[in-house]
């Protein structure tokens, strides 16, 4: 016998059959288009942006997040459960698409027919245990929302429709299988290549023909009806994250990563700096809305939200869809909050790990641009005094920018201005500058240079903050005036290279000066001495300690620079302890997003923290890479009283000790 079966067995082939079932399938369409349709209108409301270049990068990218889940992925438990939910549908899909393609297309037309003989078999045994495995993920995941029910796991009605729909489109098929089962192929061969649907049959063994036959006509109906309308409510439910989600994925950002828009200031028809209504926000802010799954990946890694700050991610980007879709008048800032706005530290971990590409940040930031350049409102005195002195000594720290290179006289190291004929600049930054724990890292770093014979220049008194705290706490305005100058300085001098000890100075200089015709090669302290010692340029001697290592946010997340201070550290002798949360996971020191300027009021204070992690380890120094993470980790061991305990260094000041 050749193994195949009749696709329309007990319900016809003929016209009876084919024009109600294509009818519904037009209306279910109809209803779907219409749906999304009137989203798309919706979406349109916001200004213009441009998610259409690159668009093989795009397609690539798009692939690999739907196709193999893997952002989904990184997160075990729910993540894996949904992965393999969404391949066993998807090849319930592909399978219930070629019975189509046969039966009404090249069997029908041409009476070719390819579901038969050995490929008919493994495709009805692989659409069996992709049914089975999709029920049993189904179930976990129903388990998990309804009776585990982890915090903050947000739940409303379109769930409880989703897995009841879902649930009843895979019982229903399974059913439809096993009572044409009871009745066609019991007792053959064929019957052991469904295995769900001979154990249905045999359940149904009892039972007449003539029941089977009516148990499977109506089933098969009701089931038709299930499945189109899962497709015409997608676009009006939360079923519809499952085109919106996969389209975001085409639609995310492609980078530098974190860059920010530059806004034209010069420009005479502006009215507002900005977002405090919808439709000032992108297209691309109001579609994030609708591409959020509620997952709350965001919220379990936002340092602020574990610190009892009033920002949760994932909340900011739903109420600007509540916002949308149901009260477009409605003031942003106030529909969020301001205390929620100036709590992001812009560490990007919510961005890194949502599964659906929402751009969380950028939606903050231009909240923020509003409060600061339309309304004059900083989220503190503290912020508003440091904003000042930045304007008038071009730095935060407020003070004289004249004394701004004296820290390098002793070491021989001289400004541009009296000596430009050096191998690179080094951009020191403010806290480097005038801070007298990081002026210590600035003197390790010079050392390390010029023990392997590297010849550096500093700005000096001509060098200012480099614009970035200014600008992430919205203030547009004091950071383009900033980057300005301070391009026309650097490029005034033929430099061709630039190193920083200061993740958030080479962050802003290497991405976001490019706005200002700036192109200079900018480069991190952490990799230029990677490759100095992996030139052999710089010799170490190896002295083995403890220690643990802070990843931050703007050398890892910002830049995924994760592996060259590991290296460093191992090349000096160090036996890294990892915290329990550290590369694309590593806390925030708090210090990002310009709250180095900001008094950190309420709940729990992000840096100490975070020093009670690396106190954890017991690895007794905690090492790190940037300026404001040393300066909010020694605040913070004194504030965990953990001072016998943890020691804060810079990677450079290790090195240092062993040239």
């Amino acid at each position: 016998m050749e193994f195949t079966r009749e696709i329309y067995w007990n319900v016809g082939h003929g016209f009876t059959t084919l024009a109600p079932m294509y009818g519904l399938l037009l209306v279910a369409l109809t209803i779907f288009v219409i749906g999304f349709l009137k989203r798309i209108k919706v979406y349109r409301l916001g200004q213009p942006l441009d998610r259409t270049d690159q668009r093989g990068e795009r397609i690539k990218y798009l692939l690999e997040n739907v196709l193999l889940q893997t952002k989904v992925m990184r997160v075990p438990g729910p993540g894996t459960a949904h992965a393999l939910f969404f391949w066993s549908f998807f090849a319930l899909f592909i399978g219930t698409t070629l019975i189509v393609i046969q039966a009404d297309f090249t069997d029908l037309l041409f009476d070719v027919t390819f579901l038969k003989g050995t490929f008919y078999k493994l495709f009805s045994l692989t659409l069996d245990l992709a049914g089975l495995l999709a029920v049993a993920m189904l179930g976990g995941l129903l388990v998990r929302r309804y009776l585990i029910r982890p915090e903050g796991l947000v739940t409303k009605g379109d769930d409880a429709l989703m897995h009841a729909l879902l649930l009843a489109i895979l019982l229903t098929g399974f059913c439809i299988e096993g009572a044409r089962m009871a009745v066609t192929e019991m007792g053959t061969p064929l019957a052991a290549w469904s295995p769900v649907g001979l154990a249905i049959a045999t359940l149904l063994g009892g039972m007449s023909e003539e029941g089977l036959r009516t148990l499977h006509a109506g089933l098969w109906w009701f089931h038709l009806v299930l499945a189109l309308g899962f497709v015409a409510v997608i676009p009006y439910s939360k079923f519809r994250h499952i085109v919106t989600t996969s389209a975001n994925a085409f639609l995310a950002d492609r980078g530098p990563t974190g860059k920010l828009t530059t806004i034209n200031l010069e420009d005479e028809n502006t009215e507002k700096f900005g977002a405090n209504e919808l439709t000032d926000l992108r297209w691309k802010d109001i579609f994030d809305a609708d591409a959020c799954t509620l997952c709350k990946r965001c919220q379990d890694r936002c340092p602020a939200f574990n610190t009892g700050k009033p920002l949760s991610p994932m909340k900011l980007v739903n109420q600007i869809g509540e916002v949308a879709f149901g009260n477009r008048e409605a003031n942003l800032i106030d529909t969020i909050g301001r205390e929620a706005l100036w709590a992001c530290t812009t560490c990007r971990a919510c961005q890194d790990i949502c599964p659906a590409s929402i751009e969380h940040v950028d939606k903050i930031i231009e909240m923020r641009r509003n409060l600061v350049l339309m309304e004059g409102e900083f989220p503190g005195e503290e912020v508003m005094a440091a904003m000042e002195q930045t304007e008038v000594n071009g730095n935060p720290l407020g003070l004289g920018y004249a004394s701004r290179g004296d820290w390098a006289e002793s070491l021989g190291i001289k400004p541009l201005a009296e000596d430009p004929e050096v191998d690179l600049l080094y951009f020191v930054g403010c806290y480097a500058s005038f801070d007298k724990r990081n002026i210590a890292v600035a003197k390790s770093f010079v050392k390390l240079c010029q023990a392997a014979g590297v010849k550096i220049g500093i700005l000096g008194k001509e060098e200012k903050c480099c614009g970035e705290p200014m600008r992430k706490m919205g203030n547009e305005y004091l950071y383009q005036t900033l980057a300005m100058e301070t391009v026309e300085i650097i490029k005034g001098y033929g430099v061709k290279k630039i190193v920083t000890t200061c993740p958030h100075c080479f962050n802003t200089l290497a991405k976001d000066y490019r706005d200002f015709d700036f192109d200079i090669e900018v480069v991190p302290h952490a990799l230029f001495l990677e490759q100095l010692v992996a030139s052999g340029t710089l010799s170490l001697k190896t002295e083995s300690f403890a220690c643990t290592y802070h990843d931050s946010c703007y050398l890892g997340r910002h830049n995924a620079m994760y592996d060259a201070p590991r290296n460093l550290i191992r090349a000096a002798g160090g036996q890294i302890t990892e915290m329990a949360k550290n590369r694309d996971q590593a806390f925030c020191c708090s210090a990002g997003g310009g709250r180095i300027m900001a008094e950190e009021n309420i709940g729990e204070r992000i840096n100490i923290k975070r020093v009670e992690m690396a106190v954890a380890t017991g690895a007794g120094q905690l090492l790190s890479n940037c300026p404001f993470c040393l300066t909010m980790f020694e605040d913070g061991v004194k504030g965990a009283n953990a001072e016998e305990q943890l020691r804060p260094r810079d990677i450079a000041e290790i090195l240092a000790e062993r040239v």
